[in-house]
């Protein structure tokens, strides 16, 4: 159903984002895999193993011109845009009364922003061929809040109301937009915490263990296929928030 399909992932240079792209390679997608710093030749070698087009493209989702020059490029070269996935973000946690201006912006020009970006520019392109799917990363925190993620709640929180006003736009040409609103998922981005957080975490997971990056990826690739569902938010989250 996706075979020969052009998927643009941003953020896809390692943790979820890189099981986002292996997983849609999987299906017989083109891969255009945006990252910020860098990205190793394994993971491109794995997503070009099966059998597919893997077209790295380094770059700021937060830049508005990075994000139309992106697009425009994967236009001319992959023919299409299928599907978007805005993986792509960043944390600086910290308590609300230390939060400085400057990691309150960071996080909201990455990951909120960058997001208004891509949907912008993708869409007019999704709209001409009156087909597509896109597929927004937010998170639990986005729903309920979290202490010292003032800025990553807000950033989340705010991708949810861009994903069902995009959906309810561009629905009339046939172009779905979705989320998937991860729990605590296994990442290099969670590695850091504290032992004691992460148990504080376990204990309120009804399924008692931690989500790992496929399952994301299993998510973002259903949302693909399903042409008949959008402005939906899809909890990952092992019973985290019902």
């Amino acid at each position: 159903m996706l075979k020969g399909k052009t998927a643009v992932i941003t953020g896809a240079a390692k943790g979820i984002g890189k099981a986002i792209a292996l997983a849609f390679a999987k299906e017989g997608c083109n891969i255009v895999l945006n990252y910020h710093s860098s990205v190793s030749d394994e993971t491109i070698q794995e997503i070009e193993a099966c059998g597919v087009t893997c077209m790295p493209v380094q770059g700021d989702v937060s830049d508005f011109d990075f994000a139309a020059s992106l697009l425009k490029q994967v236009k001319k070269e992959m023919g299409s845009v299928d599907i978007l996935v805005n993986n792509a973000g960043i944390t600086r946690d910290m308590l609300l009364m230390r939060m400085s201006e400057e990691e309150f912006d960071s996080v909201i020009n990455t990951n909120l922003k960058g997001t208004f970006n891509m949907v912008r520019h993708a869409s007019s392109i999704m709209l001409k061929q009156r087909s597509g799917a896109i597929i927004n990363m937010a998170s639990v925190v986005g729903v309920m809040g979290n202490a010292g993620q003032v800025n990553y709640a807000a950033s989340k929180a705010g991708i949810i109301g861009l994903t069902k006003s995009v959906a309810k736009e561009l629905a009339p040409r046939g172009v779905t937009c979705n989320a998937i609103a991860p729990g605590f998922v296994e990442t290099d981005m969670t590695a850091v915490l504290t032992d004691e957080q992460k148990e504080k975490m376990l204990s309120v997971i009804p399924l008692k263990r931690y989500g790992q990056v496929e399952d994301i990826a299993k998510a973002a690739v259903f949302f693909a296929k399903n042409t008949y569902i959008t402005g939906q938010v899809l909890n990952v989250d092992g019973g985290m928030v019902m």
